[in-house]
C-alpha cells in the first residue's frame, strides 16, 4: 500500500521560510520520479518543481531561485524549503511519485500522477 504524507505547511510573513516533508511508504523510493505541486485559492492545481529518478530537477518559472527540492534515499523523505515566500504563493502543497522515470512538471497533471498526498496547507501574509 503506497502511501505519501506531506507535513511542514504553516503560516509564514512575506520573506519567511519553510521546509516541507513529503514521506513515502510502501514502493521503492529512489526508482520513481517524484513532484511537488500546489493549488491556490481559486486556481488550477499546477506542479512546481519536478525530480527525476536520477535526481534531474526541473523548476517552474515562479519558484526558480526560491524553493529548493532535494531527497533523502535513505528516508524515503522528499523535501522542499521555500525560501523569501510571497503571498502569491499561499497555496495547499501536494507531492506525487509516478513509476516513470521522468517528470515534465510544467505538464503533468497532479492526477496522472500514480501516487499522490493529501496536501499541506502554507499561507503566506
Amino acid at each position: 500500500h503506497v502511501q505519501l504524507v506531506e507535513s511542514g505547511g504553516g503560516s509564514v510573513q512575506a520573506g519567511g521560510s519553510l521546509m516541507l516533508s513529503c514521506v513515502a511508504s510502501g514502493y521503492v523510493f529512489d526508482r520513481f520520479c517524484m513532484g511537488w505541486f500546489r493549488q491556490a485559492p481559486g486556481k488550477k492545481r499546477e506542479g512546481v518543481v519536478g525530480i527525476d529518478y536520477d535526481g534531474t530537477i526541473n523548476y517552474r518559472l515562479p519558484v526558480k531561485g526560491r524553493f529548493i527540492v532535494s531527497k533523502d534515499n535513505a528516508k524515503n523523505t522528499l523535501y522542499l524549503q521555500m525560501n523569501d515566500l510571497e503571498p502569491e504563493d499561499t497555496a495547499v502543497y501536494y507531492c506525487a511519485a509516478d513509476t516513470a522515470a521522468r517528470i515534465n512538471i510544467a505538464t503533468v497533471g497532479f492526477y496522472s500522477m500514480n501516487y499522490r498526498g493529501e496536501g499541506t496547507q502554507v499561507t503566506v501574509s
